[in-house]
């Protein structure tokens, strides 16, 4: 079962970034006014937010399918 053990390497790869980014900022532009065929826009930035335990569940479920992988491909 080479094929969970990848997954499970992947989730544990995309678990450690969350933890250690914890999120990102974008740029958004937004019109704030228009008159005519004027536009005003501003830009904004947002962020997302990733919660710690979001990394930690990718972690432990990645260490799991390589648990399983594991198991299942040495039979």
């Amino acid at each position: 079962m080479k094929s969970l053990t990848l997954i499970g390497i992947l989730f544990i790869i995309i678990g450690g970034l969350s933890l250690a980014y914890q999120g990102f900022t974008y740029t958004q532009k937004e019109q704030v006014a228009q008159v005519g065929s004027l536009q005003v826009t501003a830009d904004t930035q947002k962020t997302v937010y990733f919660p710690p335990i979001l990394g930690g569940l990718g972690i432990a479920v990645g260490l799991v399918l390589v648990v399983i992988g594991r198991k299942n491909g040495g039979q």
